[in-house]
């Protein structure tokens, strides 16, 4: 098995995206902001106990990383005209510009990261990380154990 040699290569992409990420989206933006914003810009608008899920946190975290985001304008935050206990959230338009800048640098490092493998191996990765995150079902583990 290759658990230690995956665990430092992971390790260490992890480490250098993040580092990337963190630098080239300040001031204005943090990847977890990001996030919301991709999620934001597919589902048009949202309840704040929707964005849950998809950021893997507290209710509480989403409503403090909500509160800065409309803070800096990234976000609008409207009360819903048939029930006021409901807030929607949707993107602002600086935080459509700013999905896209956040984009762009993504896109960016894992170009660099990436170019130093063929293109068939480029899918063969996709393909290999695809196979372990995809969920497994309870008999397939037991199966597989």
């Amino acid at each position: 098995m290759y658990n230690s040699d995956f665990a430092k290569c992971w390790s260490r992409l992890t480490k250098d995206y993040k580092l990337h990420m963190d630098h080239e989206l300040a001031p204005s933006l943090t990847e977890a902001q990001l996030a919301v914003l991709e999620v934001l810009e597919d589902h048009e608008k949202m309840k704040p106990s929707d964005l849950i899920p998809f950021l893997a946190t507290t209710p509480a975290a989403v409503t403090m990383l909500l509160d800065r985001m409309e803070k800096n304008g990234l976000i609008r935050r409207e009360r819903d005209n048939q029930d006021r206990r409901i807030v929607w959230v949707s993107l602002s338009d600086k935080g459509r510009m700013e999905t896209e800048r956040g984009i762009t640098i993504r896109n960016e490092f894992m170009n660099s990261v990436l170019s130093n493998i063929s293109m068939h191996n480029q899918q063969l990765l996709v393909y290999l990380l695809g196979k372990m995150t995809t969920p497994k079902t309870k008999e397939h583990a037991l199966s597989t154990s």
